[in-house]
């Protein structure tokens, strides 16, 4: 099983090969970078590619590493039992088997993506360690013990807004994805909008990588909202002169509600066209 990207996504050498090392490693690989660089998709990719099923648990603040394995309702059984339903005498007719469980015991060998592990409680990650380490775990319920038929491919998102645990790190196979450079954000482009006009890409692409580099941006733009702008400038049929121009009345690009998504943002682009419109006035 060798990953080599898709037609649908533009993969580095270098993230290339951290898919492929933790796919011969068989250890789970922990993708971080900023929000919108392609983390989640990702996994959808690799399960392309790979030609495997795709499994995904999203994790919210919420969210508890035993859901991962499965759910007991009592409360179900309870009710059912007050009621003389014939279900209660098996009790796995109330268990609920988590995304883990079902990647364990899938025919193939299936692709699971645990996205933004970083929401959860810091004590979350610490509670797969075992699970994730030996591919199996324990049914309480039952009294039988769930083994992976065959490890699958476990890719990991964060956004970083958690420092995560050593030993949960020290089981991982680890990858950050850089911002992309102008010429493979060329290439991404070019993958999502293969008849788009040059011209207007070479100006957006000038004037997005001009508004990353502001000095006290809160909240730079990703990749995904350069594809939602790009978008909507061909929807609008705004053309490069319009990108190109440099009224100091018109710093904020047009649809810039696409790309900049901070009030503090928005009013740092403010005063920095009061500045510059005070800056050209005469003495």
């Amino acid at each position: 099983m060798r990953f080599d990207g898709t037609s649908a996504y533009v993969a580095t050498e270098d993230l290339k090969v951290a898919v492929n090392a933790a796919i011969a490693l068989e250890r789970p690989l922990l993708v971080k970078g900023e929000p919108g660089t392609g983390k989640t998709v990702l996994a959808i990719e690799v399960a392309k590619a790979l030609g495997a099923p795709l499994l995904e648990w999203h994790i919210k603040s919420t969210t508890k590493a035993q859901q991962g394995l499965y759910e007991y309702d009592a409360v179900t059984r309870l009710r059912d039992s007050q009621l003389g339903d014939e279900r209660v005498k098996d009790i796995r007719n109330y268990i609920k088997r988590g995304k883990l469980w079902e990647a364990f015991t899938h025919e193939g060998r299936p692709v699971l993506l645990i996205d933004e592990i970083d929401k959860a409680d810091i004590e979350f990650p610490n509670d797969l360690l075992q699970e994730l380490d030996r591919m199996e775990f324990f049914v309480y319920e039952t009294g039988e013990i769930v083994k992976a038929k065959q490890r699958p491919v476990v890719i990991i998102t964060s956004n970083n807004e958690k420092e995560l645990p050593d030993a949960f790190l020290r089981r991982c196979f680890f990858h950050y994805i850089r911002f992309p450079d102008q010429e493979t954000m060329q290439a991404i482009v070019d993958v999502h909008f293969p008849g788009i006009k040059q011209r207007l890409v070479a100006e957006a692409l000038r004037l997005f990588y001009e508004i990353r580099d502001v000095p006290g941006m809160k909240k730079k733009p990703s990749t995904s909202e350069l594809l939602d702008w790009l978008k909507l400038l061909m929807v609008e049929d705004i053309g490069p002169e319009t990108l190109r121009e440099r009224d100091p009345k018109k710093l904020i690009p047009p649809l810039h509600g696409a790309l900049i998504k901070n009030e503090q943002d928005v009013h740092l682009f403010e005063r920095l066209a009061f500045m510059t419109r005070r800056e050209g006035r005469p003495q």
